[in-house]
């Protein structure tokens, strides 16, 4: 075999990695659409709306957790969108029964948008432990994405729609920081459950000269 052989060989080798991770199967779009319709459910139970700018506490946030966690960035990244879609669409889906249109015609736009992100960085950050999910660390992924992300969104909305200053945006958080720390340590304890009964539910990645990359065999 020639040398331009064997680096087109190589060439190659490296690539099938990325290309397998950006692929989507039917059992990754079954699995998004049933965190999807979890994240929805856990709208059911309503919102309790606290603090002059009126964003409301509820349990999407521990689903968008979940979801990371459970199904890492790509399967966990459509399970939102898919979520955001419908409810942008129109569907009722998110807490007291709004849709999209309103949330991101409210002081609580940012929180929303902020599910995308969120979930992604959960999900690059669980996807790098694997394929051992540890709850300490899991928890510390939850926070990130679920809690740093959200809340970074969360803020620039409530500066937005709310004309709030930096720093009262900011202290608009302080409401939500215990009830988001609990999630976030549920959310690490159910996944570590999930991960030991279904092995392999995510996709595991590395750093590898600079970029993130599956491992190879």
């Amino acid at each position: 075999m020639s040398t331009s052989d064997e680096r087109e060989k190589a060439r190659s080798s490296a690539h099938k990695p990325s290309r397998r991770w950006l692929s989507i199967s039917i059992s990754d779009l079954t699995q998004a659409a049933v965190f999807a319709a979890l994240i929805a459910a856990l709208g059911l139970p309503g919102q309790i709306s606290v603090g002059s700018a009126g964003v409301p506490i509820t349990f999407q946030t521990l689903g968008v957790m979940l979801t990371g966690a459970i199904l890492g960035p790509k399967k966990g990244t459509l399970a939102v969108l898919i979520f955001m879609v419908l409810a942008i669409a129109g569907l009722p889906i998110l807490s007291g029964g709004r849709n999209g249109l309103t949330s991101l015609s409210s002081p609580t736009a940012g929180f929303f948008v902020g599910f995308l992100p969120g979930v992604f960085v959960i999900g690059v950050l669980t996807a790098l432990m694997m394929p051992k999910y540890r709850v300490i660390p899991g928890i510390v992924s939850n926070l990130i994405g679920g809690v740093l992300v959200i809340y970074a969104c969360g803020t620039i909305g409530l500066m937005i729609r709310a004309d709030l200053t930096l720093w009262a945006a900011i202290a608009a958080n302080g409401w939500f920081i215990a009830g988001d720390v609990v999630k976030a340590v549920i959310a690490a304890l159910v996944a570590s459950q999930v991960h030991r009964g279904w092995p392999g539910l995510i996709t595991p990645l590395r750093f590898s000269r600079g970029r993130l990359s599956t491992p190879t065999a």
